[in-house]
């Protein structure tokens, strides 16, 4: 992994940062810590302040600047289950690399715990999960789409364009997850 390599501070809901586009090679000094830093987030920032582009993967992982500017890095308008704990919650909202949706973007969630975001993926690339297909399938339920408008829809997914799915990977299962966007 890429982020390991790099001496990245590690994620356990988001183990790639650098892979899904989130963090990359720049140099930043960051606005929480002061310091000169090899790599830049560049995901979202949910603060009064413009951070975008200003913070380093150190201070989101340890929680530094969550606390100094009292921001996320994902936005909490989705449903959470129950059964996942509101602490891990907080790790995946205030010390987590976020992503980019062309709408509102979902942490998807799987065995009582926030799934590892894998990053954005089309038709081809979930060839490769069946899983992930399945739940897209679920997903789209009730939608009153027929099978073959299911079926087109799902081809049609593309990983750099207009409708793209974002893939999760539940921690303890291994279960593929996925949901779709659209411009």
């Amino acid at each position: 992994m890429l982020a390991d390599q790099e001496g990245l501070p590690q994620f356990p809901y988001h183990p790639d940062p650098v892979a899904t586009g989130s963090v990359v090679a720049a140099e930043v000094v960051c606005a929480c810590c002061g310091q000169r830093r090899p790599f830049t987030y560049v995901g979202p920032v949910y603060a009064v302040e413009e951070l975008r582009r200003r913070l380093c993967p150190w201070c989101i992982a340890d929680g530094r600047a969550a606390a100094m500017f009292d921001a996320q890095f994902t936005d909490a308008h989705w449903r959470v289950p129950e059964e996942v704990p509101s602490d891990v919650m907080e790790v995946v909202l205030r010390r987590t690399p976020g992503f980019a949706g062309w709408q509102q973007e979902r942490w998807l969630h799987h065995c009582a715990d926030a799934a590892e975001f894998q990053g954005e993926v089309g038709a081809p690339e979930l060839a490769d999960f069946p899983d992930a297909v399945d739940h897209l399938r679920l997903e789209m339920a009730g939608s009153g789409w027929s099978a073959e408008d299911k079926d087109w829809y799902l081809q049609s997914l593309s990983k750099d364009g207009p409708v793209t799915a974002f893939l999760f990977r539940c921690r303890h299962c291994g279960t593929h997850l996925a949901y779709s966007d659209s411009t």
